[in-house]
């Protein structure tokens, strides 16, 4: 049975830090990645990173602020957030992709973390 679970948010006041963790267990995936969902907005792309080169790519309002990477030994995927700000605020959720995709878009994941909320105040 695969599962996705996620840990590591909170508040945080605006140009602080946090680090998000995704713990995945069942099997191996092709992509893994994070998406965030403010209230009233759909969800939206972040980061992804491939699990077997570690290629990654951001969406362009996290890019130089934002990190993600996997420790493969662990199955588990990070996303370090710095210089964080009130529109990051949102519930943060991990994607895992089984098959060749591009992992940007949200039709591409087949399975998806419970959502870990990080709230940013100003």
């Amino acid at each position: 049975q695969v599962q996705l679970v996620e840990s590591g948010g909170g508040l945080v006041q605006a140009g602080g830090s946090l680090r998000l963790s995704c713990a995945a267990s069942g099997r191996t995936f092709y992509i893994m990645g994070w998406f965030r969902q403010a209230p009233g907005k759909e969800r939206e792309f972040v980061a992804r990173i491939s699990w077997t080169t570690g290629a990654t790519l951001y969406a362009d309002s996290v890019k130089d602020r934002f990190t993600i990477s996997r420790d493969n030994a662990k199955n588990t995927m990070y996303l370090r957030m710095n210089s964080l700000k009130p529109e990051d605020t949102a519930v943060y959720y991990c994607g895992a992709v089984a098959r060749y995709s591009s992992g940007r878009y949200y039709s591409d994941y087949d399975y998806w973390g419970q959502g870990t909320q990080v709230t940013v105040s100003s």
